[in-house]
């Protein structure tokens, strides 16, 4: 193997402690590597979606969101790292409009232009599909020691358009996998490691492992090393939810884009009954396993061909702290010595922490205020109305995908109580996420939600659902809203992120012991718990007055804002996550 040293660094090096970028850059290398990064050997980066709206992509969820962080904070450590995703022609915008007694959802369609947003062309590489020789634009951009290559053409559609186990749906996946492979190959580079985000990135892997073995390695070899340099990072729980695909449409899409015979015949021994989960060939192309959350690590029910459960790595997402966190207090924590320049926890934190006063937390959130009323003048409720959320009310906000494990509609479900809080607090509540097209049950769900908020003149005044979730709107709940509500149903979620935005903010976290949460004890914040849903209904709602009467008492107020910090400062940070990962690789 190339790439080695002789130079070792202990286990217990302490990463977290180092006094600038380039020590950080140079004591990953300086590890015992089989492929040493470097920019021509760069960290490779593949994901499905991207949510980057500033660079032009905006995904679905939480896994565009992640993706982009996970660049950004390569960036800011000096890591030589390519990000690899489709760039959609087309997105989709989300509506709602009352109509007499109901409320219509929408979707209307943006065509997106790559050159308004910097990318710049490279050249066209050619893949096979259903007959047909498709040729797939090659973009790139350069952020500094990172760089966003895509792959597109004008019929890519979409993120997620069609059926998750459908053609299209399959040409966009190999058209990333082996389309973005030759990407790769035109800039000249070769990758140091292959990171997968998600099964959707398989064939990456794949066209890696077929250049291998048709170019002179023996195939076993070509598996092992493969094997060895592909970390796939999981974030969904059950293997069975998975949508497979047949036999038949890998021969339409798959196999004409492999050259080596024998990589064919691997990839048709994995077939059952002539169908296949993508899940299933990455686990066996990926010796490296990641998983999103402790818990998630431990409870993801994989297993490989031979019926065994396959064990991932816990490495928690984290997020880029200074693009989602208010300026003032990201200089407020940088001040008082809270996080460092990499804006991992700083020596003595949990010490330093407790210095923060319930003025400071007040002031810094009324800045926050204002931002995000800024955001909601151009972001209509369901009604149509622009709203300015007053300065000394208490707001409430759920930020979330609209699925139903993450129950969206929970809150509602006694709609008297809840109205009891609000009315109380001077409390507002802001729901905001997408429903996904398809997804007719939780668009009814979200429908009679509407309707409870409706029929009731105090819910009326203090509920607004904002359609058409985004990053913006994410990030100015986080600065200006002051508790989180977060209850999915326990052992279905896998980290989530958009709660750590908030504790980022100095906000109060009420939420269900699940996904990256679950990290810390049930303690670190303010638990929903109990042994059914209506227990838990019971729980949510005592929780909430908890946390609004905290606002109304500076004891309180200092005393649940530093608990959580310090229990999840270390959880939530991008850079400790990119640390995990460089440390797992190498």
């Amino acid at each position: 193997m190339v790439g080695k040293t002789s130079v070792e660094i202990p286990d217990n090096h302490p990463l977290n402690n180092i006094e600038d970028v380039e020590e950080f850059y140079d004591a990953i290398n300086r590890r015992h590597l089989t492929q040493a990064i470097s920019k021509d050997r760069p960290y490779t980066y593949w994901t499905i979606e991207l949510y980057d709206k500033k660079n032009g992509i905006r995904g679905g969820g939480g896994l565009g969101v992640l993706a982009a962080d996970t660049r950004r904070v390569a960036e800011q450590s000096n890591v030589p790292f390519v990000l690899l995703t489709p760039f959609y022609p087309s997105e989709q915008h989300q509506h709602y409009i009352k109509e007499g007694d109901n409320f219509r959802n929408y979707t209307t369609h943006e065509q997106v232009d790559y050159v308004q947003y910097g990318y710049n062309f490279v050249d066209t590489v050619i893949i096979k599909g259903n007959g047909q020789i498709i040729s797939l634009d090659v973009i790139e951009k350069n952020l500094g020691s990172t760089k966003i290559v895509c792959i597109t053409e004008p019929g890519f559609g979409e993120l997620y358009s069609g059926e998750s186990g459908g053609d299209h749906r399959l040409f966009q996946e190999v058209a990333l996998g082996f389309g973005g492979y030759q990407a790769l190959k035109l800039a000249g580079l070769r990758p140091s490691i292959i990171q997968l985000n998600e099964v959707a990135t398989f064939f990456a892997a794949l066209a890696r492992l077929d250049e291998l073995a048709s170019n002179g390695m023996d195939f076993y070899e070509s598996v092992v090393y493969t094997r060895k340099h592909t970390l796939y990072t999981n974030h969904t729980l059950v293997q069975a939810a998975e949508a497979e695909f047949s036999y038949d449409q890998f021969e339409r899409f798959v196999f004409p884009n492999l050259k080596s015979p024998a990589v064919k015949k691997w990839l048709s021994d994995k077939f059952e009954d002539g169908r296949i989960r993508l899940s299933t060939v990455t686990i066996e192309i990926a010796e490296l396993r990641s998983g999103v959350s402790k818990l998630h690590a431990r409870v993801a029910n994989y297993h490989d061909l031979a019926g065994n459960k396959v064990k991932f790595k816990a490495i928690t997402n984290g997020i880029d702290i200074p693009t989602w966190t208010s300026a003032g207090i990201v200089n407020y924590l940088s001040q008082k010595g809270i996080i460092d320049k990499f804006y991992l926890p700083a020596e003595g934190y949990k010490e330093k922490i407790e210095e923060i006063t319930a003025d400071d937390i007040r002031q810094l959130k009324a800045r926050g205020r204002d931002e995000l009323n800024a955001v909601l003048g151009h972001r209509p409720d369901q009604y149509g109305n622009y709203l300015k959320i007053p300065e000394n009310a208490i707001l409430f906000q759920f930020k979330r995908r609209f699925v139903d494990y993450k129950r969206p509609w929970l809150p509602f479900s006694r709609p008297e109580t809840l109205r009891d809080i609000l009315e109380k607090h001077n409390a507002y509540y802001i729901l905001c996420g997408r429903v996904h097209e398809g997804d007719l049950e939780m668009s009814k769900k979200l429908e009679k939600v509407l309707k409870i908020v409706d029929s009731d003149p105090v819910l009326r005044e203090r509920v607004h659902y904002l359609p058409d979730y985004d990053e913006e709107l994410g990030r100015a709940l986080s600065i200006g809203a002051n508790v989180s509500i977060n209850n999915p149903i326990v052992g279905l979620e896998a980290c989530g992120t958009s709660w750590m935005k908030d504790i980022a903010n100095l906000g109060l976290l009420v939420s269900t012991h699940d996904g990256g949460v679950a990290d810390c004890p049930p303690d670190s914040y303010l638990n929903i718990a109990g042994e059914n849903e209506e227990a838990e209904l019971d729980s949510l709602y005592a929780r909430m007055e908890e946390a609004a009467s905290a606002w109304e008492n500076d004891f309180d107020l200092e005393f649940l804002v530093k608990k959580e910090l310090k229990n999840y400062l270390p959880v939530i940070s991008g850079t400790r996550m990119l640390k995990d990962y460089l440390d797992y690789l190498f």
